[in-house]
């Protein structure tokens, strides 16, 4: 089959193409990268990438508990011996940069960071603090343009820290009502200058950053992921000219040369269906102008990844709540073995349960 075949990615070369995607699993207090993380990772390397759970490439974007940061020399280090773990099994690791943006509270912030968006519209709904348990979200700080630069250069030297790191690329996230998506997005975007707008404007943050990324590390690193039509995180979901917008934004993004984008679709856990035809349009227009490779996820099995694959609708297939609970997932689905289940309510707390001790199949 396709799926467990190897796969030449620029000049990466996977051993299959299957993914782990990218999950938040709240296990870096101090938001520092550590050992168990190292032995999750490292349990779970038959993937061919293993895209890592979201980081932040800046101090005002750890707005969740416990998430990871690739920002400062300690946070960096820390990422070394999972980037040595995943490489002992034989996959590729790329960080996810996510700045959370307006998605957190003060309280999960270390001293002197604040959280930052486009405008300063706090989103709708709580988050989790170990301090206080659940708190509204809080209102953040409109950034400047020159803040809005500033951030820019974060990511592109977090993309750096990655790579001293030893990791082998980037995934920038600008899906699922982070701080690009916050941007592309006109319900959370209500700026009139170059970054907000119109379709064109709204686009440029996350166009920046690629490019800011790609200038760093080089375009061979570097993948973007994208979620048209979600309404994660207080998103719109559905305004006029997505369709157009996020097409043209696949097209900037592969004029780029970036070496991958990655698709999401969360219907399969009770989110709206993107489009088909938009997100066939974004991977033709993103191909067509230069961008390497497809990554779709949501929902997949063997017979729907094996599909996609061979009717080239996508390069690699995501799988993701399936990593969490089957570290053996890749031998679990050659072999056709049943899958267990995870466990929700361990899927942020701390500390091993829920995390590495999930056994493997007989």
């Amino acid at each position: 089959m396709k799926l467990f075949t190897p796969y030449m990615l620029g000049n990466l070369e996977f051993q299959n193409r299957v993914v782990m995607a990218p999950m938040t699993r709240s296990r870096a207090p101090g938001n520092t990268a550590n050992g168990l993380m190292a032995q999750y990772y490292g349990q779970r390397a038959a993937a061919g990438l293993i895209i890592s759970e979201g980081t932040s490439p800046s101090l005002n974007g750890l707005g969740y508990a416990r998430i990871p940061g690739i920002a400062t020399t300690e946070q960096t280090a820390g990422w070394k011996p999972v980037s040595d773990a995943v490489h002992a099994g034989g996959a590729k690791l790329f960080v996810q940069l996510m700045h959370c943006g307006r998605v957190g509270s003060r309280l999960n912030l270390p001293s002197g960071a604040e959280l930052l968006a486009p405008s300063a519209l706090a989103m709708n709904g709580n988050i989790w603090t170990d301090s206080q348990g659940e708190q509204p979200c809080d209102l953040p700080r409109k950034m400047t343009t020159d803040v809005v630069r500033s951030t820019v250069a974060e990511y592109q030297q977090a993309a750096r820290n990655a790579i001293a790191a030893g990791c082998d690329g980037v995934e920038v996230h600008g899906a699922n009502g982070y701080l690009i998506t916050q941007f592309l997005d006109p319900g959370s975007n209500r700026r009139n200058d170059d970054y907000g707008g119109d379709a064109v404007r709204r686009n440029r943050f996350a166009l920046e950053v690629a490019g800011a990324v790609a200038d760093a590390i080089g375009n061979g690193r570097v993948g973007v992921r994208l979620s048209p039509y979600g309404v994660f995180n207080d998103m719109s979901g559905s305004y006029d000219g997505i369709a157009d917008q996020y097409i043209e934004l696949a097209g900037g993004l592969g004029q780029l040369g970036l070496l991958y984008l990655h698709l999401v679709d969360h219907s399969a856990m009770g989110a709206p269906k993107p489009e088909p035809a938009t997100v066939q349009a974004m991977c033709r227009a993103f191909r067509q102008r230069g961008g390497q490779s497809v990554i779709l996820s949501g929902g997949y099995d063997v017979a729907r990844a094996e599909a996609d694959l061979q009717s080239g609708a996508a390069d690699l297939i995501a799988f993701g709540r399936p990593f969490i609970s089957n570290p053996d997932l890749v031998a679990r689905l050659k072999q056709g073995k049943p899958l267990a289940e995870p466990d929700q309510t361990t899927f942020y707390t701390p500390g091993p349960a829920g995390y590495t001790d999930y056994p493997t199949a007989t």
